[in-house]
């Protein structure tokens, strides 16, 4: 590609593309290229001036020659990628607010008053009709006010004002509208889909299979706490699907064979095959849109209360209207009143700061569900860990593995890796990832494979019952035992590491040492969670108490529990909320998800199971737990900007109307300062709640 440097600084390039034009998927092409060029931190493109300017901290030459290298033909990049970038919408509202501007201003200049009288009164026919529908149907809100003060301005010749008036109404609409769309967008990109991997069924066997090479007809095995990718029909098996993220429903829906399932939603329990009905059908990214869109969720109570707030100001509006003109006598005072309303800016600048809110969040790889949530964490007072990848790294490590049946360890790791691949835990990870780094390759022998949520799993290999997972599981509830002479081996095994444990016909076969390491920013983000407001800081684990005691010494929480089952943790929060407390639970397998459901606020990890991300509330990437600190200090930030919104509305809004009255101001200045103090507030709350970069 050829191209000029039009300027430079140290760490940053603005280069400018040698080309009349650029469309919006070139400019989409061109980021996601540049993104992805090792060194390179931020890329914008501007389409319109065939411009990129280029943020780096690597081989600057490197990067200039990657530069030439480019080809649009050449550069392959996902269809999702191109189809939701945004840059067409951004574009599109840019150009209807600028052109709001010049064709308002323009008008001014070029127009004789009498046109732009004419103007006026055909424009104010919209308001007056939105106004006298909304009274019809026996309300008076904000429309009904604005078409009041238009229709009145109009009335009295005064098409200067009520001409301003529906500019400033304008473009508050124009920048509301925007910003909702793009805070929408920005977190449905978030909440996509995102499966690179599926088991396909051909000749009989499940394959782990790369998710593009499915096609359509083809039959896909779902797991019980995976992601269903497709949508299509139930063609085996029975499971509980949770739906929540696309109909909003609580409860769990039965799918069997004649059923049908949808991109997106989550096996709870049980698993089903699906016939895929199609590849290339309407994403989980357009449905999240349309849920955002219609759910209540994206709204938190305080907005719900400025926008009630809003409306129940109007008829004290018209009220002050009426006092001031039976008092005074004066028209030209009660417009002061009029043109003056409480209820414009707190209904645009709450919600504007809310979206803003969410928006932000997804800068620092937190995605929020909706404003509520936001507004929880802010109130929150306490806050539950689960230990294993959350607490502890994402990542655990298999350090050895103890044969107890003269098995070789590779083949005993082999068997528990056909075992474990199947099931979307950071334990069950980091067998895979063992198998793998020792190249042991193996073949689907084993039977169906069924999960026992935090306990374990049960399958067949060449008729031999195999069960592997925690010591209550394996020893207590299958009831396997040490084989003959392995006592002493079993009590020497490694109190530093977690143990996993698999038998074979009911005796023990190996025992796989993993390491759990802490996360070592855990105890100093737990200290900044406690200065945010947190009073009570607790860990839940299935492990023992050994293990339990030890990580709970190291991050300092004030209380943990050890042994616990999923209906434990659920059941603590559960109590936590009856007894007065908000409660926030962080976890990231499938045996937090009814603990996550239960909580004021759920955080899942990111690379933790499908179903826990489905059904948190808030999502944030597995890199480091500084964002969960991070959120606490948005969502404080978040509730002092609209409290602070709120009084500078009242106390601007109130000023005004005093000055009307007092004679003071003339309605149209009324009207411009209101709206214009309005459009400033609104603008003001769509900045950035926190300093760029800053993590807390």
């Amino acid at each position: 590609m050829r191209f000029q440097i039009k300027h430079e600084i140290k760490g940053r390039l603005r280069v400018h593309v040698i080309r009349k034009r650029m469309s919006f998927s070139q400019a989409d092409t061109l980021q996601y290229y540049l993104m992805g060029l090792t060194g390179v931190q931020k890329v914008k493109v501007q389409n319109r001036t065939c411009d990129a300017i280029i943020e780096y901290d690597g081989d600057r030459g490197e990067i200039l020659k990657e530069l030439q290298r480019f080809s649009y033909q050449q550069t392959e990049v996902p269809a999702d990628y191109l189809k939701n970038s945004g840059r067409e919408m951004n574009q599109y509202y840019w150009d209807k607010l600028v052109n709001r501007v010049i064709l308002h201003y323009g008008t001014k200049l070029f127009l004789p008053i009498s046109v732009r009288d004419v103007i006026a009164t055909v424009k104010s026919v919209k308001y007056v009709c939105e106004g006298v529908r909304t009274l019809l149907k026996g309300m008076i809100e904000v429309p009904v006010l604005d078409g009041t003060a238009i229709g009145v301005s109009v009335f009295r010749g005064d098409y200067s004002t009520a001409s301003s008036v529906m500019f400033l109404l304008g473009i508050g609409e124009i920048l509301e509208e925007w910003t909702h769309k793009k805070s929408v967008e920005d977190l449905a990109r978030s909440m996509s889909l995102n499966i690179s991997k599926v088991w396909l069924i051909r000749e009989g066997k499940e394959e782990l299979t790369e998710l593009t090479a499915v096609n359509s007809g083809d039959r896909v095995v779902v797991h019980m706490g995976n992601v269903i990718p497709f949508d299509g029909d139930v063609v085996a098996g029975e499971a509980m699907v949770n739906q929540a993220s696309l109909t909003g429903e609580s409860n769990p829906v039965r799918k069997i064979e004649g059923g049908y399932a949808y991109a997106g939603t989550v096996v709870e329990e049980g698993e089903i095959t699906i016939c895929v009905k199609e590849v290339n059908g309407s994403s989980k990214y357009e449905k999240i849109m349309t849920m955002i869109e219609d759910s209540e969720k994206l709204k938190s109570s305080l907005e719900g209360r400025a926008a009630h707030l809003a409306d129940r100001l109007v008829p004290y509006t018209f009220a002050g209207t009426g006092l001031v003109w039976l008092l005074t006598r004066n028209t030209t005072k009660a417009l002061s009143v009029l043109m003056v309303d409480f209820s414009c800016a707190l209904k645009l600048a709450m919600p504007l700061t809310v979206l803003s809110a969410i928006r932000e969040a997804s800068t620092y790889d937190i995605t929020v569900k909706g404003g509520k949530y936001l507004e929880a964490m802010a109130e929150a007072d306490t806050i539950v860990f689960d230990k294993t990848g959350t607490l502890t790294k994402a990542q655990p490590t298999v350090v050895d593995v103890v044969s107890f049946n003269g098995q070789s360890s590779d083949e005993l790791l082999r068997i528990a890796a056909c075992l474990e691949e199947h099931f979307p835990h950071s334990m069950a990870k980091a067998v895979v990832e063992k198998a793998v780094e020792r190249n042991l390759v193996h073949e689907e022998l084993h039977s169906k494979v069924e999960y026992i949520v935090a306990h374990g799993i049960y399958s067949t290999i060449e008729g031999k019952e195999v069960v592997i997972g925690s010591h209550h599981f394996v020893f207590e509830d299958e009831h396997a035992v040490i084989p003959e002479g392995k006592q002493e081996l079993f009590d020497q095994l490694p109190e530093q590491y977690s143990h996993l444990y698999m038998a074979i016909e009911g005796k023990l076969a190996a025992v796989i040492c993993i390491e759990d390491p802490l996360r070592k920013e855990a105890p100093e983000v737990i200290r900044r969670l406690k200065q945010c407001g947190i009073s009570k800081v607790v860990m839940m684990t299935g492990d023992s108490d050994r293990i339990a005691s030890t990580i709970a010494h190291k991050v300092g929480v004030d209380e943990y529990y050890s042994e616990v089952l999923p209906e434990d943790k659920a059941k603590f929060v559960e109590n936590e909320k009856k007894s007065g407390r908000r409660v926030i639970m962080i976890g990231d397998g499938i045996n937090d998800s009814p603990a996550l459901s239960e909580a004021s606020v759920g955080i899942a990890i990111s690379d933790g199971a499908e179903i826990a991300r489905e059904i948190a509330d808030v999502t944030i990437s597995a890199d480091d737990l500084y964002e969960i600190a991070t959120l606490k200090r948005l969502s404080d930030a978040m509730v002092r900007r609209i409290n602070k919104n709120y009084h500078m509305i009242v106390g601007i809004n109130t000023g005004l109307i005093l000055l009307g009255v007092a004679g003071v101001f003339q309605p149209t200045m009324s009207a411009l300062l209101h709206n214009t103090s309005t459009i400033l507030i609104s603008l003001k709350s769509m900045e950035n709640l926190l300093d760029t970069g800053t993590k807390l």
